[in-house]
Formats: structure tokens, C-alpha cells, sequence
């Protein structure tokens, strides 16, 4: 799991109703999340240390069940591979290092909001081909709305 589910899952409901709809498809992901087993990361805490005392609060309020995948050698040669050979802009380091976590712990699926840098359909397939390529299996890369059966 990536930053923006937890971040979508502790704020208030935004006043955006796309940003809105997709705090609601989280929250009813979250509630299913007993179908799956939840990982997060030492960067995901990180990030969601981040910015105003109250929200960093149920940020951590939300991870702190959650087991944490390490960062480690090779989620960090995932993450430079993908800066490297630019399917990912070098401002997208935490985004990289998000995909070489996952891809690195065999995760199944790397859950994000972040349609930027993460679950594009533009980019998918290079970053597939670079995580296959260093010997892993990629992460299905995708929002929760994306593993909903409904």
C-alpha cells in the first residue's frame, strides 16, 4: 500500500468530488482489506509523518497495524533502474522506491492513488519490463477501486 490510500483514508472528506469518490471507493477497499494481507513500507510511514500534526496522527493511526516491508538493497536498485532508464522523471524517486518495495517483497499488487507516476497505463508496461528484466515479478499496479469486486 502507498501513501495516498492512507492519506485518502484519514482526511476529511474533500470538497473536490473526484478527489471525494475516491476517499469513499478507499474506504469501502479498506473495509475488505481482510481479504487481503496489507503491507506498507518504513517510506510510507515516512511520508505520512509528514505536514499537519492532527492529519499525521490518523495517518499513523491507520498504519499502525500494518506490517512493513523494508527497504532494502535490492527494492533500492528496483527504484534506480526505473529512474534510469525513464519510464519515471527523477523528481519520482518515492514513487520509484514505492514500486521497488514491492516488486522486491513479491507483493501481488502495489495500491496507490498516484496515477501520475504509478498505476499509468502509459508507463506500465516499461516499468514491467525493467522489474522482469532484474529477475522479479511486478506488482499489479492499480487503485483500490481497481481491486473492488462490486
Amino acid at each position: 500500500m502507498e501513501t495516498t490510500i492512507v492519506s485518502y483514508l484519514s482526511a476529511r472528506s474533500s470538497r473536490d468530488l473526484i478527489v471525494r469518490a475516491h476517499q469513499e471507493i478507499t474506504r469501502r477497499w479498506w473495509r475488505k482489506r481482510s481479504e487481503f494481507d496489507v503491507f506498507a513500507s518504513p517510506l510510507v510511514m515516512e511520508e505520512a509523518g509528514r505536514g499537519d500534526v492532527r492529519a499525521r496522527t490518523r495517518r499513523h493511526r491507520v498504519l499502525r497495524d500494518l506490517s512493513l516491508l523494508e527497504i532494502n538493497d535490492e527494492s533500492r536498485a528496483v527504484a534506480r533502474r526505473l529512474l534510469a532508464k525513464g519510464p519515471l522523471p527523477a523528481q519520482a524517486e518515492g514513487d520509484a522506491l514505492h514500486i521497488g518495495i514491492a516488486a522486491a517483497h513479491g507483493m501481488e499488487y502495489l495500491v496507490t492513488w498516484n496515477c501520475r507516476h504509478i498505476a499509468n497505463a502509459w508507463i506500465r508496461p516499461q516499468i514491467e519490463e525493467i522489474i522482469r528484466d532484474l529477475g522479479y515479478e511486478p506488482p499489479v499496479l492499480c487503485t483500490p477501486e481497481e481491486l473492488m469486486e462490486e
